[in-house]
């Protein structure tokens, strides 16, 4: 099994929505322990993995936390009502299972006499099959989070399940450091970082502490090789790790942008750019830290975002994965 695969099915099956992503950090922990010098815990709970060298400081990041949704209100005969922990898609929501941290289980429906074009969030519940709100209370609490439940699967070196975004990022970053020499240039940080989803708000607490020289992110991008896309971009997937020249949220810093398209060009990897027309990456926090760091981004091009099926290559990761650990050591 590619080692890509194997970290994934790993991550994936940690429960871990924006402010809840022990169990994450827990599993991350583990994995990334052989492959550096030290680990610490910031008061935010981003975590941190070093890997000593005698030149620039160098951070690279991914975020471990995914979307969700929070308990609101139990009504009378045991039915959810809820908020969105991140951003949510309506027609992604429709009849899709949820996982609570303590393995309750349950279902996202609506209500059915509303026009399906005219319903929001507050026309949807989750249903635990509990018949009264006393026997929903005994499994699930007003403030309980959930994540989508759903099965993953690889077929032709393609992964689609829940949360690539951005458990695959956190792949890129181990398949990153496991592949780095015992000595290397520069003194290297590998952030895993906590409520990107809900405003980017581990990466910029992280970076305020390490106060790196050179920050790169890795994250998912939108793909625009879908039939009738609704707007035109030029990632594919399957056709190499994207290097980002911009979002919603961030200009990229040229030096460390070319420097990427560098590394990838001497590794003999194709690359694509990203322009995403909407959204954001912990790039922008990263860059916006202190009094400002130079800051890029490698993105995986990824399917269906933001839904409990999406989908990415493999190749795409591992090609990521190289360029950030040829980066790091050569900026």
């Amino acid at each position: 099994m590619r080692k890509v695969i194997e970290y994934y099915q790993r991550l994936s099956q940690a429960f871990g929505p924006s402010g809840r992503e022990d169990a994450v950090r827990e599993v991350l922990g583990d994995m990334a322990g052989e492959f550096c010098d030290d680990i610490s815990t910031d008061a935010l709970g981003n975590l941190i993995c070093r890997k000593r060298g005698p030149g620039k400081k160098v951070a690279a990041a991914a975020h471990m936390d995914s979307i969700g949704v929070v308990v609101t209100y139990i009504d009378e005969k045991g039915f959810l009502r809820f908020s969105a922990v991140g951003g949510l898609f309506r027609g992604d929501l429709i009849n899709i299972q949820v996982r609570f941290e303590n393995g309750t289980c349950g279902v996202i429906s609506y209500e059915e006499k509303t026009p399906f074009k005219e319903l929001t969030l507050d026309h949807l519940f989750i249903d635990i099959g509990a018949g009264s709100r006393e026997a929903a209370e005994k499994k699930v609490q007003v403030g309980d989070f959930a994540v989508f439940h759903a099965p993953i699967f690889e077929q032709g070196g393609i992964l689609c399940g829940p949360y690539l975004d951005n458990r695959i990022g956190c792949t890129a970053l181990l398949l990153a450091m496991e592949s780095l020499p015992e000595a290397v240039e520069n003194d290297l940080y590998f952030v895993f970082t906590v409520q990107e989803e809900v405003g980017l708000r581990g990466a910029g607490a992280a970076a305020f502490g390490i106060q790196p020289d050179y920050a790169i992110a890795v994250d998912v991008t939108d793909t625009g090789d879908l039939p009738e896309h609704k707007y035109p971009m030029a990632c594919h997937m399957g056709a190499g790790a994207a290097i980002k020249v911009m979002d919603r949220s961030v200009i990229c810093t040229p030096e460390v942008r070319d420097a990427l398209e560098r590394s990838a060009k001497s590794l003999g990897l194709q690359t694509q750019r990203e322009i995403l027309q909407f959204g954001g990456t912990d790039t922008a926090a990263l860059q916006k830290t202190g009094a400002g760091i130079r800051a890029g981004a490698i993105s995986i091009p990824t399917r269906y975002l933001h839904s409990p099926s999406e989908m990415c290559a493999a190749s795409d990761v591992e090609a990521a994965a190289a360029i950030l650990a040829h980066t790091m050591q050569s900026l």
